[in-house]
């Protein structure tokens, strides 16, 4: 799967610090990590972003995200936008500050 360039400067542009953050082509996709965990990537249906378990309802009440799904398994702890609803920048700001919340919380691989 590929992902859109052009959402992938959104995410950056949203991500902002470019020099903490690395980024790293996984799965047809693109993750973007900070000390060693994702924060959130994109994959051919738009943006996933890692809220954790514990905010994982909450994420999921935001306009238009849905539980992401790969290999037929909803990945716990992960949510997505659709490429279609990523220009809804309150939601994307609402994702990341969750996903950059939770990720604080792991230690640094």
């Amino acid at each position: 799967m590929a992902y859109d360039e052009g959402l992938a400067q959104i995410m950056r542009a949203d991500l902002g610090a470019p020099e903490v953050l690395v980024e790293k082509r996984m799965f047809g996709g693109l993750c973007f990590m900070r000390k060693g965990h994702m924060i959130c990537g994109l994959h051919q249906g738009g943006g996933l972003y890692r809220v954790g378990k514990a905010a994982r309802a909450e994420a999921l009440a935001l306009p238009r995200v849905r539980p992401i799904i790969m290999g037929g398994r909803s990945m716990g702890g992960y949510v997505e936008l659709p490429a279609e609803a990523m220009g809804d920048a309150t939601t994307r700001r609402a994702l990341l500050d969750m996903a950059s919340a939770f990720t604080a919380t792991l230690p640094p691989k």
